[in-house]
């Protein structure tokens, strides 16, 4: 059974995030031969301030308008 973790920032939809799980989830059905019940997805929102990339959060990417 496939679990997938999904890291993204805060903020989204709820009709984004079920959007999201159903493509991955006919991803996981297509490419890997799963069944659609046995595909796990884990949704994990993260705030900018608990995010950096290259040494740098993203909260303050965003006030510097990057």
């Amino acid at each position: 059974m496939p679990t997938i973790r999904v890291e993204l920032f805060e903020g989204r939809t709820p009709e984004q995030k079920k959007n999201l799980v159903k493509a991955l989830t006919q991803a996981c059905v297509e490419t890997l031969g799963s069944k659609a019940e046995s595909v796990d997805i884990l949704l994990y929102d993260i705030q900018p301030t608990d995010w950096a990339t290259g040494g740098e959060l993203w909260s303050e990417k965003k006030k510097q308008g990057s």
